[in-house]
């Protein structure tokens, strides 16, 4: 953790140094792949020793295989194999390497990098092999229409902005970061049209960075003097459980897993500061102009404390990776795509058996949140008042069914969380089954406007097809640009 942390700062330097010294305005594109790399392995070198060979491992067999097997099924090859790789790994960590003695988490880089693989590999299929008519709008934005180098491949995967926490961000996101293509704008007229703007002067990350930073502090300092005082591990306390009535078991419950959240709230919006420091996250202007840095924000934090659903509370926790989730298993399930998505998500978290009983109670509660939802929600949404009793009742029921899922999470190991789950009788369990049987379920489409919206479309700059002339094929310039100006018009919108 100490490593993390003095690894972390140190890549917080080093982007306002990327940003004030080697910008785009500056140097060449080469000149910045090669730099950004160079910094990430070094970091993942001095934090994890050997392990981060792993990282090159993963990531060069994973281009071997792109190269190799061709654009119509390397998305399966690259997807099998990086997530094969990610899991042997977590075995071995866990299993071998783990008993009595210090072992460095090496696994986490690697679910960032396991991500960035799959995802590149599902963004190349759909651009050079299936047919735009047959992609959603999500799928065209993101589509890549072009093999990237070795290079390009190891600087989206390796840079030291996200190599140690990530988040996720898309490659042509990033490439247009790297060639110093993330200001151009885009705002639509008075009538309507899109009309395209480009702005002369990169806008100043500075404030962003120091708001997020500001909640690194408060969210470390919540970590090291309230989480310690209450610990998860104390809901299975045999004297606590004897002792305690209901509603004060029911509060303890809430209260843990709050104070377990502010780590997660640290890392991941320090990784978000040093990829803002770096110029990276530029996500355009409010309607009131100001400029918004949450183009690879992992979470928000007011949203997630705030939720009336567990889908919102989803929404808003660990967003990359619902993105993530969402573009590469959900949108192509062939069937069940709940239920192959949280098993997926199970998979890529890790081996220890609390994190399939908390995915697998996961499914039960997403089913049964969304029966109540479309069954019962519009009764209560005519008055404010109705209205605003309905939202106080969800969020105390997502607050706790949220809070009951994920102790085994937290505890890990199979007899603690049957332990928790037993000492409730199961409850939630064998409410969300009721509820599944009792409330119709209504088909959902993927290809729909409303599973569209799952995580909100990042808005894309204006890509390639604006300033790069060479990067399509000509017969397909005209109307990918005109694809990808409708793309981020409805992402501003949004």
């Amino acid at each position: 953790q100490v490593n993390f942390v003095v690894c972390q700062l140190f890549a917080l330097l080093a982007a306002v140094w990327f940003r004030t010294y080697l910008h785009s305005s500056k140097t060449s594109p080469f000149i910045r792949h090669v730099v950004a790399t160079l910094l990430g392995l070094y970091l993942a070198l001095f934090c994890f020793g050997w392990y981060a060979l792993h990282f090159v491992i993963q990531s060069g067999i994973s281009y071997y295989i792109m190269i190799v097997i061709g654009v119509e099924n390397m998305h399966k090859y690259c997807f099998v194999f990086a997530l094969g790789y990610l899991t042997v790994c977590q075995i071995t960590r866990v299993y071998i390497f783990d008993y009595g003695q210090y072992s460095a988490d090496f696994s986490g880089p690697m679910m960032i990098i396991t991500q960035k693989i799959t995802s590149l590999a599902f963004e190349i299929h759909d651009g050079m092999f299936r047919k735009n008519e047959d992609l959603t709008p999500s799928q065209r934005c993101l589509a890549v229409r072009r093999m990237p180098s070795l290079l390009e491949y190891l600087s989206y995967n390796c840079n030291f902005m996200g190599i140690l926490a990530g988040p996720l961000c898309s490659y042509k996101d990033y490439i247009t970061f790297i060639e110093g293509r993330s200001y151009q704008l885009q705002q639509s007229e008075a009538n309507g049209k899109e009309d395209t703007k480009y702005e002369q002067t990169d806008p100043s990350p500075n404030i962003a960075v120091a708001q997020k930073l500001l909640i690194c502090g408060l969210s470390l300092l919540f970590h090291m003097t309230i989480t310690k005082t209450l610990p998860v591990e104390y809901n299975i306390d045999d004297n606590f459980r004897a002792t305690a009535s209901w509603p004060v078991r029911v509060f303890y419950l809430y209260m843990s897993l709050m104070a377990a959240r502010p780590k997660y709230y640290f890392a991941w919006t320090l990784a978000d500061a040093i990829n803002n420091a770096a110029g990276f996250g530029f996500r355009g202007y409010d309607k009131n102009g100001a400029t918004r840095w949450d183009l690879v924000s992992n979470l928000r934090i007011q949203q997630i404390e705030f939720s009336t659903s567990f889908k919102m509370f989803l929404d808003n926790w660990n967003i990359q990776t619902a993105l993530w989730l969402k573009r590469v298993c959900y949108e192509r399930a062939t069937f069940s795509p709940t239920i192959q998505t949280f098993i997926l998500s199970a998979i890529w978290h890790g081996v220890y058996p609390g994190y399939y009983i908390t995915f697998l109670t996961g499914i039960l509660m997403t089913l049964a949140a969304r029966a109540i939802r479309n069954n019962i929600r519009h009764y209560f949404v005519e008055s404010p008042t109705v209205k605003l009793c309905y939202d106080i009742v969800t969020w105390m029921a997502t607050q706790v069914a949220i809070s009951y899922t994920v102790v085994p999470f937290v505890l890990l190991s199979v007899k603690p969380s049957f332990t928790f789950y037993s000492s409730c009788y199961f409850c939630l369990h064998i409410a969300s089954i009721l509820v599944v049987l009792v409330f119709p379920l209504k088909r959902t489409q993927k290809g729909s406007k409303k599973h569209e919206n799952i995580q909100p479309v990042r808005s894309k700059t204006l890509e390639e097809n604006v300033l790069q002339k060479n990067s399509y094929s000509t017969t397909n310039n005209s109307f990918n640009q005109k694809q990808e100006i409708t793309c981020r018009y409805q992402a501003l919108k949004q």
